[in-house]
C-alpha cells in the first residue's frame, strides 16, 4: 500500500471532516438546486455526476478508521429539516423513471427484487447528510464525522449506490439505443411477487424516453 492511500485512510481527523464536509455541502446544495429546474433532461446528467461524487466520500468514510463520537449519547439537534417538499419535486420531474427495482443485499441469496423511487432516494440522501452537517457546523467534528460514517454502512451508502445505478443504467439504455422496459406500474406501496416484476404494465421505448431526458440514443 503506498504512502499516499496510508494517509487518505489515517488522515488527520480535522483535515478529514473539512473535506467530507466540503462533499457534503456541495451534494445537499447541487440536489436542492436541481429539484427546481423543469425538465428532465437538465436533472438526470447532474444527478448522475452528483451521486458519483458523494459516493467517493462515501468510499474514503468507509476505508477510514473507525470513528468514536466525544460522548456517548447522541446530543439533540431538534427537529429535522422537512425533505417532503425536495421528495415532491424530485418525483414530479422525474415521473416516468422515478421508480426502479433494486435487489437491497446482493448478498443475501435468492432475494426479490423490491421498488424503490429515485426521489425518496434524493430526499432520504439528504436528510442523513443534513443530519451529520448539523453536527459538524455546531463544531462537534467528531460526532459529524462518527454520524456519516455509521449511516453510511447503515442507510446512505446503499441508497446511493442504488439511486446511482438506476441513473447510470437509464442513461446507458438510452445512450446505447436499447429500450427501455418499465417496471408495469410497480410501486413502492405495492409488494408484488418476483413474478410480476415484468409483467405489471406496458413497456416503455427508447423513443418515448429519450425525448423528456433530450438524451440522443447511439444510431
Amino acid at each position: 500500500m503506498s504512502d499516499a492511500t496510508l494517509n487518505s485512510v489515517t488522515q488527520d481527523p480535522g483535515d478529514f471532516a473539512v473535506q467530507i464536509a466540503d462533499q457534503i455541502k456541495t451534494f445537499i446544495v447541487a440536489v436542492t438546486e436541481v429539484s427546481k429546474v423543469e425538465e428532465p433532461e437538465e436533472a438526470v446528467p447532474v444527478l448522475l455526476l452528483q451521486v458519483s461524487q458523494l459516493l467517493l466520500a462515501g468510499g474514503r468514510l468507509g476505508a477510514y478508521e473507525d470513528v468514536l463520537p466525544d460522548e456517548r449519547y447522541e446530543p439533540d439537534l431538534g427537529p429535522e429539516p422537512d425533505a417532503d417538499g425536495l421528495r415532491e419535486r424530485f418525483a414530479a420531474l422525474l415521473e416516468p423513471i422515478d421508480v426502479y427495482s433494486e435487489v437491497f443485499d446482493p448478498y443475501e441469496p435468492r432475494k426479490a427484487p423490491v421498488p424503490h423511487r429515485i426521489s425518496d432516494d434524493l430526499a432520504d440522501l439528504v436528510t442523513d447528510l443534513g443530519h451529520g452537517l448539523a453536527h459538524y457546523e455546531a463544531e462537534r467534528t467528531a460526532e459529524a464525522l462518527w454520524w456519516w460514517q455509521f449511516s453510511y454502512f447503515s442507510n446512505w451508502g446503499s441508497t446511493a449506490s442504488a439511486t446511482l445505478r438506476a441513473l447510470q443504467s437509464l442513461v446507458a439504455h438510452i445512450r446505447l439505443g436499447q429500450p427501455l422496459e418499465e417496471l408495469d406500474g410497480l410501486d413502492t406501496d405495492q409488494d408484488p411477487g418476483e413474478d410480476d416484476l415484468a409483467e405489471e404494465a406496458g413497456r416503455v421505448m427508447l423513443q418515448e424516453i429519450a425525448g423528456p431526458l433530450g438524451l440522443r440514443p447511439v444510431k
